[in-house]
């Protein structure tokens, strides 16, 4: 309810407004805080982002493979090569004449009219490999022996490596399929005492190698074909028999200095983020501006990137330099330059030497620089993940105490008001008092 110069002629509402805004000082405060506050976390956050590209690009480079300086291409999608520590460059040319098949076998006599019926196997089952070998011992079958049980009894199974299934044929008409969880002509099984169907047979995948009189078949029991060429898997999945693929390994030295160049950028983009964040002039952008233990992360990150590797020697003999403004240098050219000359060298400046005897592990530069971002950002206890969270934790104390004086605010709003309407409610019974005593006073004889 609003009075505004009902009687008195004053904005009393203008007024409770004013009173309102100057009691509510200490929230405007606080909400300024929780800016500042909101935006300190979001900074941690960000910083933290990039801290994770850095540990991403480092864990990336401590593979193994990624030092391999080699590269594999295949001319069609249906078949991949994925290289080891050591691949070996060349082509291959073959076509590939079938996939691995798993075997699958189903019961071929008069159909179960239900799951619940009886399955005929008693109470146990024997599973014999192609050799006519048990595989593990029998398979024990419990409840009353139905079809369902059999299934379960199969199912749970480890030794057996098989799985079953109760395939409706038809409807109301049931059959067991079994079918082998590996691949491969070895993979072939039957039942003991049951005579069943071949679904599908058991059979390795197979490649044939060449297309002159001295072709010859290569075959694996998965569609993987390990070391078919030294240091590289050969995976395949559709068979395109007589149809020739070509699989190809090449050095690729500049892959390797583009995977370190990643880091570095990653590096760079997170030494950024703290000197914006951080930096004493760095104006409205510098929500962190001082905060020492980002500036101490940032000189971590960069002794761990210049140090001396053991006996190996200085990064900076791979390509990695410190400059004048805080951030990292990576020469390529000379980086590859010397992974071509000396590529052992190079491995141990970034990903060091393992423990050997009496002499301790050396950690290289990416495992210093994986460490420190590893546990800068771990989700638990990062550096980077506590300061934000604490962050967040004072957002929200500002923030339940911004919302207790909006009810303060509130209540004080409504007592002036209150207190307002009362004093018009009183001039107005004082003014009709004044109008009737004037009029008393005018309806008085006169007498001269």
């Amino acid at each position: 309810m609003t009075v505004d110069g009902m009687i008195s002629g004053l904005d009393t509402t203008s007024l409770i407004n004013s009173l309102v805004q100057a009691e509510g000082a200490p929230q405007a405060q606080l909400k300024t805080r929780l800016s500042t506050t909101t935006a300190s976390a979001n900074a941690y956050r960000s910083i933290n982002t990039r801290f994770d590209a850095v540990r991403a690009a480092a864990e990336t480079l401590t593979k193994p493979e990624t030092w391999a300086m080699s590269r594999a291409s295949s001319s069609t999608n249906t078949v991949t090569a994925s290289l080891g520590s050591a691949p070996q460059t060349g082509s291959l040319a073959f076509s590939v004449e079938k996939l691995a098949s798993s075997h699958a076998v189903i019961t071929n006599g008069t159909p179960f009219g239900s799951t619940a019926d009886n399955a005929g196997f008693g109470s146990s089952i024997q599973v014999l490999n192609k050799d006519g070998s048990s595989r593990g011992t029998p398979i024990a079958i419990g409840g009353t022996g139905s079809l369902a049980d059999v299934v379960t009894a199969i199912n749970g199974s480890t030794d057996a490596k098989l799985s079953a299934t109760a395939v409706q044929v038809s409807p109301g008409k049931y059959q067991l399929q079994v079918t082998s969880k590996e691949t491969g002509a070895a993979a072939e099984f039957s039942l003991a005492g049951q005579t069943m169907g071949i679904v599908t047979p058991a059979g390795d995948a197979q490649l044939k190698v060449g297309t002159g009189p001295g072709a010859y078949d290569v075959f694996s029991a998965t569609n993987s074909f390990v070391e078919l060429m030294p240091g590289a898997t050969i995976a395949v999945s559709k068979a395109d028999p007589g149809v020739q693929v070509t699989v190809g390994v090449t050095a690729d030295p500049e892959g390797v200095a583009a995977k370190v160049k990643s880091l570095v950028d990653a590096i760079n983009s997170a030494l950024g983020g703290i000197k914006t964040f951080t930096a004493a002039e760095g104006g409205p952008a510098a929500v962190l501006k001082g905060d020492s233990a980002l500036m101490n992360l940032s000189g971590r990150v960069l002794t761990a990137v210049s140090d001396a590797v053991g006996s190996s020697g200085s990064p900076a003999a791979a390509g990695l330099q410190l400059q004048k403004d805080g951030t990292v240098l990576f020469d390529a050219g000379k980086f590859a330059e010397k992974l071509k000359a000396d590529p052992a060298l190079v491995q141990k400046l970034f990903t060091g030497t393992p423990a050997d005897g009496g002499a301790a592990a050396v950690k290289g530069v990416v495992q210093r620089v994986h460490e420190l971002a590893k546990s800068s950002t771990d989700v638990t206890t990062g550096t980077l993940t506590l300061l934000a969270q604490g962050r967040d934790a004072l957002a929200k104390n500002i923030q339940t105490r911004i919302e207790a004086w909006d009810l303060r605010l509130a209540q004080r709003r409504d007592t002036l008001t209150r207190q307002f309407t009362a004093m018009e409610t009183a001039l107005s019974s004082m003014k009709n008092q004044s109008s009737w005593l004037a009029g008393q006073i005018s309806s008085l004889p006169s007498y001269s």
